[in-house]
């Protein structure tokens, strides 16, 4: 039993010589060569045109794959959300409060209470990924402003968004899937 790892030893450090096909030569070892490459690229970027957005006046357009505000989605009037609390689970920040109730409509819950606390939120994405129901998305919405942390927490009201609004979103994840 004892040959056997050793021989397992012996085998890991023959591969770990292996991997290097040749030593650094006594300049690279100095690391001078990754110096100089660093510094190039950075002269390049200090002669390279600019891009500066005058931000209110022109506003960025995210694209699809965009990570803004989480947003419940609205089908018809109705939102998608079947109150699972996946979404709540998932959450990495505790951000998310769900709690159902029964419906007579053909889905059978809904959330009475969904809640957002957006100083928690921490754009990941999860609880759109853990959504069965494709109810909850990451929006293009990413200006943020609260003057207290009550105004943070984000109710069904302000978290109702339609599937058109949605479109590009709803297609991107549709696609990635």
């Amino acid at each position: 039993m004892t040959g056997m790892r050793e021989d397992m030893s012996t085998k890991k450090i023959v591969q770990a010589k292996q991997t290097r096909s040749t030593d650094l030569t006594p300049l690279q070892k100095t690391y001078i060569p990754e110096i100089v490459k660093g510094l190039a690229v950075t002269i390049k970027s200090l002669f390279a045109p600019k891009f500066t957005r005058q931000y209110p006046e022109e506003r960025m357009n995210p694209q699809a794959s965009f990570r803004g505000r989480p947003v419940l989605v609205e089908e018809d009037g109705v939102e998608r959300c079947v109150a699972c609390g996946l979404c709540a689970r998932v959450c990495p920040a505790l951000a998310i409060e769900v709690q159902a109730s029964e419906t007579e409509l053909e889905k059978e819950r809904y959330p009475v209470k969904f809640e957002i606390n957006m100083l928690r939120c921490i754009f990941c994405g999860f609880c759109e990924e853990a959504c069965p129901e494709e109810a909850i998305v990451m929006s293009d919405e990413y200006e943020l402003v609260f003057r207290k942390p009550e105004n943070a927490i984000y109710g069904k009201d302000r978290l109702l968004m339609s599937t058109d609004r949605l479109k590009p979103r709803l297609e991107f994840l549709r696609k990635a899937r």
